[in-house]
């Protein structure tokens, strides 16, 4: 449930984001790009753009309920129509990024509506009107950095719900939840994979499996990190009192397995952080009554990713060590610079040249030219000094005698004429 950020930006499209370099049967005439670009946003739900993985949702889907399965093709390709009449880009349409907050909202107008004619309606009615929110709405998020989420599917099903268009009836999920097994660590691995398999309205540990598989098929570390989530926002849930039933119909882990991989491009303590954030923000919906869905997901993502972003140039700022010789103080500015900083070059050692050593007198060294720059104190050089040749060289020259010029002045030595 992802769109790209900005250009290094946004570290939660590391499996998401559009490659710049697509493959021309993207655009290849016939069905071949359309079903491409369909599967494509149904892996956008769990983050991938892979058909394969496009593919192993609607497998799970269709495990789960064959009626999961049409709403998220309805959603998905109304989506990516009204993505096309609004002249959107194709690049995104064909990354699946437009079309995969439709497939969402078609899988929750069929999954808290009963009667098949409203929800097909609903779906075709929120889809559509995803895909006219999502467009803006992704781009007043890139400004600050972050990615869409699942908000247009979430403003789009809200706005139904609000008005009372299911009526009462909402599928219960806890309904689908398998038999209790003989072993609690058994029934624990059924509640994380059912947990894994709700980030696309599923429930239960077979259709977790295949949608795990289809993780895998994109990016094992996505599949890592969305299990993971599921397993440590699961356990959250349980430990501050959440129903074993919830458990194992997967409602605990769903919010922290997209959280994890929206986070996961920051790091695994990014990705614990969101997940964290995640269950809590879903223990606090439920508390309300309120129909969270995917908001705790996206909400962490972005709380995350903004955290990070503030934190980042304070930690992750180079600390150069000092070469040999140099002093500690002198490290390079934040421009790139190497210049030395001012307590460097007042602690430097001076360096005098060999007329200052014969005048006694400074004449503005490395150092003491950089200290004038840096500090803006004058520098005073003795240029009125006159520089008189010894006695000696006064007596014994004869009068008139023409010096002997030098071929190869030494800079910074003071040249001592000779008579011939």
């Amino acid at each position: 449930m992802s769109t790209p950020a900005p250009a290094q930006a946004d570290p939660d499209a590391a499996f998401a984001s559009p490659r710049t370099d697509a493959s021309a049967s993207d655009s290849s005439p016939g069905l071949a790009g359309p079903l491409r670009t369909l599967l494509r946003s149904l892996g956008q739900i769990v983050l991938q753009r892979h058909a394969g993985t496009g593919v192993c949702v609607l497998a799970a889907l269709a495990l789960c309920d064959l009626r999961l399965a049409c709403a998220a093709l309805i959603g998905a390709a109304t989506a990516n129509v009204c993505a096309r009449l609004t002249r959107q880009p194709r690049q995104a349409i064909r990354d699946g990024l437009a079309g995969f907050n439709g497939a969402l909202a078609g899988l929750a107008a069929f999954t808290f509506v009963g009667d098949t004619v409203t929800a097909v309606a609903l779906a075709l009615l929120a889809a559509a009107a995803s895909a006219w929110i999502g467009a803006p709405l992704a781009r007043w998020l890139r400004h600050a950095g972050l990615s869409v989420y699942s908000a247009p599917c979430l403003i789009a099903t809200w706005a139904w719900l609000a008005l009372g268009a299911g009526g009462t009836h909402a599928a219960a999920a806890g309904a689908l939840a398998p038999a209790r097994l003989a072993r609690p660590w058994l029934d624990a691995a059924a509640g994380i994979l059912s947990g894994v398999a709700q980030t696309t309205f599923a429930s239960g540990a077979l259709p977790g499996l295949v949608l795990l598989a289809g993780l895998a098929w994109s990016s094992r570390r996505a599949a890592a990190y969305a299990l993971g989530g599921a397993a440590l926002a699961s356990a959250i849930e349980y430990a501050f009192g959440a129903p074993p039933a919830s458990f194992a119909a997967g409602l605990c882990g769903f919010n922290g397995a997209l959280a994890a991989l929206a986070a996961s491009a920051l790091g695994a303590r990014a990705a614990i952080c969101a997940t964290m954030l995640a269950a809590a923000l879903h223990l606090a919906a439920v508390r309300l009554g309120l129909p969270a869905m995917t908001a705790p997901f996206a909400l962490a993502g972005w709380t995350v990713h903004g955290a990070w972003r503030l934190m980042t140039p304070a930690r992750s700022r180079p600390q150069q060590e000092p070469a040999g010789g140099e002093a500690p103080d002198a490290v390079a500015s934040a421009e790139g610079s190497t210049l030395p900083t001012e307590t460097a070059m007042l602690a430097a050692p001076k360096i005098e040249s060999p007329i200052e050593a014969q005048m006694g007198s400074p004449i503005g060294s490395l150092a003491g030219v950089q200290i004038g720059a840096r500090t803006e104190l004058p520098i005073e050089l003795p240029i009125e000094s006159p520089i008189e040749l010894p006695i000696e060289a006064q007596i014994d020259a004869p009068i008139g005698a023409p010096l002997r010029p030098q071929t190869e002045p030494q800079f910074g030595s003071c040249a001592r004429p000779t008579a011939r």
